[in-house]
């Protein structure tokens, strides 16, 4: 196990709280993931969202948020909930990660934080339901008004059995092609509006606060010069299930 006895409560509001008190428990727990070169311009590229949970050590994002570069990949870091957007980006509160774990299949990744924990989130330990009403946290617009999360609300529209787009020809790889023979797994689409921003963010119950999934991806229609224009509405998250077994792996 990566951490044992892993505890998974902190900030979780209390069971059958309003979305506001949800809401409020959870956006500490949320951070913006990227890339921090000292000597580039701007010096934090913003990759995706993430979210504390465990032991604060650990945060839970999507593979697709890792950048694919060696050496990008060594200047992950993160910025917390709220970080300020400001001019003098040498005062950028970054924290450094490094990655745990990574699950391709199912776009998932555990990083650990060098340094004092974050705020936390509780995993739920029950399957969505159809119909369930749920909240997403995340930065949909990748840091472009500052690094404060923002909340979309919707419900579970449907659960099916889904198979993730294979990568592009360029990174098919024998491993990519071990992945595509995979049977398809369970994904919960949702009919809150997300953006690629939010990729790796939490999916709430928006009663309790636990975590149902990570927001994956967006369907676009026309193409991605349209997706803030005219967005269609229509989300995807992981269940919360596969990140458990994630963080369990040997």
């Amino acid at each position: 196990m990566l951490l044992a006895g892993l505890a998974w409560a902190t900030a979780t509001a209390p069971a059958r709280a309003g979305l506001p008190e949800v809401v409020a428990a959870a956006r500490p727990a949320v951070v913006a993931i990227g890339v921090f070169d000292p000597l580039a311009s701007p010096r934090f590229t913003f990759r995706g969202t993430g979210f504390g949970v465990g032991d604060g050590r650990l945060v839970a994002t999507n593979a697709h948020v890792l950048p694919d570069d060696p050496q990008a990949l060594a200047q992950l870091a993160l910025l917390p909930a709220g970080a300020p957007r400001t001019g003098n980006e040498a005062q950028l509160p970054v924290r450094k990660l490094v990655v745990v774990s990574v699950d391709r299949l199912r776009d998932l990744a555990v990083l650990r934080l060098e340094g004092p924990p974050l705020p936390t989130l509780t995993l739920a330990t029950q399957p969505a339901r159809e119909g369930q009403a749920v909240a997403l946290i995340g930065f949909p617009l990748g840091g472009l008004l500052g690094f404060s999360p923002v909340t979309h609300r919707g419900i579970v529209a449907s659960i099916a059995p889904f198979a993730l787009p294979p990568p592009d020809a360029a990174r098919l790889d024998a491993a990519a092609v071990a992945r595509l023979r995979q049977p398809p797994f369970d994904i919960y689409q949702l009919d809150a509006t997300a953006y690629p921003g939010n990729s790796g963010g939490p999916l709430l119950d928006a009663e309790t606060g636990q975590v149902l999934g990570l927001v994956n991806m967006v369907l676009v229609k026309n193409g991605r010069e349209s997706l803030l224009s005219s967005p269609s509405g229509i989300s995807y998250a992981i269940p919360v299930s596969h990140l458990r077994a994630l963080i369990d792996r040997p």
